[in-house]
């Protein structure tokens, strides 16, 4: 058996040195090789979060063959599709050889891979495990094994009280530990310089701004939908869907296609954006539409707190314990609605002015240095309660 905390290294070792017990955890940073999600920008923050703490060490590992790895990285030897299927329906082959010495393993993005050590799984919303059918067959399989890695012991963090709670109804039994997310202050404070943007928008037009990949779990349709229904109340007003691809561009393309011509020009589908362009958009749109049907957090709430814009979104999973009094939240799937609130903050500039404020306090809840302290305890209370 490994021992849970080893003492620090000696001056004359190779690694710096500490006057107290050090804790080794291997730290999974396979999400920061693919491209920029959610889940990506949580692993970075909460990784340079602990990083900030003299009493831990971390090993990243990748399951990922195709991933160029960074100097400290360890790969685990089993690829990572066959990995899923193995995991998930034997519990075997563990990883402990190739992850020797730690004391803890974090899995980062719903996968921990099975072992004797420890073990901490970040779960962010249970939508894959309530729709399986509308997710790929690779994320099917991730489900599976977070369900056998609960069974078999693996503690759980979550990102908000409303996917641990819906967690437990799905998973009964699962030991979760609710920890918020930090906000992107660091990432809002970047420049705009070289920012792409659509000529339509230059010069001071109002635009409602959407971000977020184009998956079924954002509702994009919705928002297309009541931006129909407003768009002869508001004729300057302009819609901007910014996300990568996902499961559900065609149904997107389909309902914007079917708009009336003098409507479908004021939307505009960019695709992925860049960080500048990102901010740009932030800093200049007139509000932030954030329809999901589910959300384990909602890094871009945060983000328009950050460059004070109104937002109105969904009143489900996440959102209402993130925003609090920040936002106009609305039933996902009544369009109606969607389209009266919009109009409203986009009418009323004292409704506008209260979110913002409102926005201001809200954030200040969450900071990657409180997410940090609290991950570090949680690491120390799963190390001392294993056998």
């Amino acid at each position: 058996m490994h021992s849970t905390v080893h003492p620090a290294p000696s001056p004359d070792a190779r690694h710096q040195p500490y006057n107290r017990l050090v804790l080794t955890v291997a730290f999974d940073t396979g999400p920061l090789h693919g491209r920029a999600t959610g889940i990506a920008r949580a692993t970075a923050g909460m990784r340079h979060a602990l990083e900030s703490f003299p009493d831990l060490q971390l090993v990243p590992y990748v399951s990922s063959f195709r991933a160029a790895l960074e100097p400290d990285e360890v790969r685990l030897r089993l690829p990572a599709r066959p990995a899923l299927e193995l995991w998930g329906r034997v519990g075997r082959p563990r990883v402990d050889r190739r992850l020797r010495g730690a004391a803890l393993v974090h899995g980062t993005n719903y996968v921990v891979p099975p072992s004797r050590i420890p073990r901490l799984v970040s779960v962010y919303d249970c939508w894959a495990l309530e729709n399986p059918r509308l997710v790929h067959a690779d994320v099917r399989a991730a489900m599976r094994v977070l369900r056998r890695s609960i069974a078999d012991g693996a503690f759980v963090h979550a990102s908000s009280h409303a996917t641990a709670e819906r967690l437990r109804d799905l998973v009964p039994g699962c030991d979760v530990t609710v920890i918020h997310l930090g906000d992107l202050t660091t990432s809002a404070a970047s420049s705009t310089d070289g920012a792409e943007i659509p000529p339509p928008l230059v010069g001071g037009v109002p635009f409602v701004l959407a971000v977020g990949t184009r998956e079924r779990r954002k509702n994009l349709p919705t928002l297309v939908r009541a931006f129909a229904d407003l768009a002869s109340r508001h004729p300057e007003v302009h819609l901007v869907l910014a996300g990568g691809p996902g499961d559900d561009d065609a149904n997107i393309d389909q309902v914007v296609s079917r708009l009336e011509s003098n409507i479908e020009h004021r939307v505009h589908l960019l695709g992925r954006v860049s960080e500048p362009t990102a901010k740009w958009l932030l800093e200049h749109s007139s509000l932030l539409a954030y329809p999901s049907l589910d959300e384990g957090f909602g890094f871009p709430l945060l983000e328009a707190m950050t460059h004070r814009t109104p937002i109105v979104a969904s009143n489900v999973g996440s959102i209402p314990e993130v925003v609090g009094s920040a936002a106009v939240l609305v039933d996902p799937r009544d369009t109606d609605a969607w389209a009266e609130a919009i109009s409203d903050v986009l009418t009323d500039s004292s409704l506008a002015a209260r979110l913002v404020t409102a926005g201001d306090v809200r954030r200040q809840d969450f900071t990657w240095e409180k997410t940090g302290r609290m991950l570090h305890d949680l690491y120390r209370r799963v190390v001392a309660s294993a056998p």
